[in-house]
């Protein structure tokens, strides 16, 4: 099968289509004919071993996971012997979370990690939804605990897991404010937020507004001055992704890092959202979707083998919403 590799850290270049051997699935997998895979942040900080300090868990010298790519689309072709919600001919969709291999003509992945595709979505929308939709839906409803009424706000919400976050939390019943640059003041507006902050305007920490949530994105901002638009007992969730800047030694991790370990010796809640791929998060989404209630924004779309032009367009800071691969 054609399979986009990597054999050592880098930029988009060290990205290349190869023919590999398609992979069989075990007794608990299942094999999918993948027909499109998104892009995320993770696969960039995957590409480039950046920071340096998350090596110690990809690999230290060159990547563990030779395929690259995590959230895919797509059709069962066979199923493991131990396999019962599954049956070939089902369109499914699924995060293959670090084991990777979405880049692919053919994935093999745990039953537990995927779900039927939402009904009233193309595979391209589908893929575009596990990673972005699960942190948004756990920085959210989960580890965030947004209600009804809530003031929330999205630092970074034209990105892929922000235009979900801002759909997501207006589900919720909150009254959403979405950060954004001027060219996506329109596209968070029209996703649903209340108000939009244009960080190149404008800058949100200064404001005299105050939120009950706080989802940061982006992790551009100093702890102080997200915790200083929090209200008294409000939360701050942290899940920056940030991008491409040269290398790191740590990256967003500083700020996480220090994040832990304020955390125990202030009023507000500072919470460090892991994102962990589920059935059942992937039931939930397809829940949101087939109801109209989340819709994936997709930017671009590329062809497998145009895979390092994806990535440098999204690692560049110049996409917005998803990047989707078609297969």
């Amino acid at each position: 099968m054609k399979a986009i590799v990597q054999d050592r850290y880098g930029p988009p270049e060290t990205l290349t289509l190869a023919e590999v051997d398609a992979p069989v699935p075990a007794a608990d997998e299942v094999l999918v004919r993948v027909e499109a895979a998104a892009l995320n942040a993770y696969d960039w900080h995957a590409m480039r071993g950046d920071p340096q300090m998350a090596r110690l868990a990809m690999g230290r010298s060159r990547p563990r996971a030779r395929i690259r790519g995590r959230d895919f689309a797509g059709r069962v072709e066979a199923v493991g012997k131990q396999v019962r919600q599954v049956r070939p001919g089902d369109a499914v969709f699924g995060d293959l979370g670090d084991a990777n291999g979405a880049f692919a003509e053919y994935v093999c992945v745990p039953e537990t990690l995927v779900a039927p595709q939402p009904v009233n979505l193309t595979p391209q929308q589908a893929a575009a939804l596990p990673l972005a939709g699960i942190t948004a839906l756990m920085g959210l409803s989960g580890v965030g605990q947004v209600e009804s009424g809530h003031r929330v706000l999205i630092n970074g919400a034209s990105g892929g897991v922000g235009t979900m976050a801002v759909q997501l939390a207006k589900t919720l019943g909150a009254t959403v404010t979405g950060v954004c640059s001027t060219r996506n003041v329109d596209l968070v507006r029209s996703l649903g937020a209340d108000h939009v902050v244009d960080y190149t305007q404008d800058d949100f920490t200064r404001d005299i507004r105050r939120y009950d949530v706080v989802f940061d994105l982006v992790g551009n901002r100093s702890l102080t001055a997200l915790r200083r638009v929090l209200t008294p007992t409000g939360t701050l969730v942290l899940s920056g992704g940030g991008v491409y800047r040269g290398g790191s030694l740590i990256g967003p991790v500083k700020l996480i890092a220090r994040g832990r370990l304020l955390a125990p010796f202030v009023r507000h809640r500072i919470v460090i959202l892991t994102a962990a791929p589920s059935r059942q998060h992937l039931d939930t989404l397809r829940a949101h979707a087939e109801t109209g209630r989340l819709t994936p924004v997709i930017d671009r779309t590329y062809p497998l083998h145009e895979v390092p032009q994806a990535m440098r367009y999204l690692e560049g800071e110049h996409a917005r919403a998803k990047v989707v691969i078609t297969v």
